[in-house]
């Protein structure tokens, strides 16, 4: 599973005055809006559950602040069974990358936290720096069997879209990586908030290593091309939410079966309001508190094992 959770942060310090800056950037964020935030996550969960009879066995997250806030959320019910692997970023805004993994069916080898700092040159001609959120990479073991799993939060769109170059070069970053780790004939999955669609071109050429042979799978393709969308920007539909595998994952050998891929875009996360019906119920439309979920919808995918 993957979920962008927008602005999961720790509550605001009470500012002096009311147009103090935050440390969260958002408006008002206090205890009880942070419970209540944690409380529909984990609900996330519990109808996913609901849904698949079964929870995540890994999960990637996005827009979340620090540690604390990932304490908090494995207290909830029914997240007990988790537990988490996070980094701080140098990312201006604080948010982070972090994965959950079920202890129960996943073993933790090893990770790093991936860092970008980009060099370029503003309007007066003065050199700066500019960094984004880090790329999580984690090493798991489930049933003696390596997974490498890579969460990635790219950098957004902007006007004109200055940051293409950065998620290029990140992408790019990663593929590299992905491409020592087949030699080695280790399993490979990519979850994250992309910035783009799956149709994009730097993204379909993360699935060839030279242009031609064929390395990984993006199964949110023809979820894409069905008009199926994990959220929205004004009108236009986006699929920014995907879960990239590896060739492994489709062959008889594997231990671990690709079957589905899914956008879980079930009613109850979506808006009551009959404007914006089938999207996302958005914890804050601008600085409105709306007390929802997220303006993202999670995406999973369903694994078999060999043995069903």
């Amino acid at each position: 599973m993957f979920y962008n959770v927008e602005n999961l942060f720790s509550p605001d310090p009470k500012p002096k005055h009311f147009l103090d800056p935050t440390i969260s950037g958002l408006r008002n964020w206090d205890e009880r809006k942070y419970q209540n935030k944690l409380r529909k996550i984990a609900n996330v969960f519990r109808l996913i559950e609901e849904k698949e009879e079964v929870l995540p066995m890994i999960v990637g997250l996005c827009e979340v602040n620090n540690e604390e806030v990932l304490q908090d959320l494995i207290q909830q019910e029914p997240l007990q069974n988790y537990d988490f692997v996070h980094y701080n970023s140098l990312d201006e805004r604080g948010v982070d990358t972090a994965l959950l993994y079920d202890k129960r069916k996943i073993e933790l080898v090893d990770s790093e936290a991936i860092s970008f700092i980009f060099e370029g040159v503003n309007e007066e001609q003065d050199e700066y720096y500019d960094t984004t959120r880090d790329v999580l990479f984690c090493k798991l073991k489930y049933n003696d069997e390596l997974l490498n799993v890579f969460v990635a939060h790219l950098p957004s769109k902007r006007e004109k879209d200055v940051n293409k170059p950065k998620r290029d070069y990140i992408l790019h970053s990663i593929k590299e990586r992905v491409l020592t780790l087949l030699e080695k004939e280790e399993p490979v999955i990519i979850c994250g908030d992309f910035n783009d669609d799956p149709i994009e071109e730097n993204l379909n050429n993360l699935l060839y290593d030279n242009g031609v042979d064929k390395i990984l799978v993006n199964p949110y393709i023809e979820l894409y091309n069905n008009k199926i969308y994990s959220t929205f920007h004004y009108n236009q539909g986006l699929l920014f939410d995907q879960i990239l595998f590896s060739n492994h994952f489709f062959l008889p050998i594997s231990s671990l079966a690709f079957k589905s891929a899914v956008v879980f875009n079930s009613e109850k996360l979506s808006n009551w309001d009959k404007k914006f019906k089938g999207r996302p119920f958005r914890t804050f439309a601008g600085t409105r508190y709306l007390g929802g979920y997220s303006d993202h919808y999670p995406v999973y995918t369903i694994l078999e094992t060999k043995d069903n």
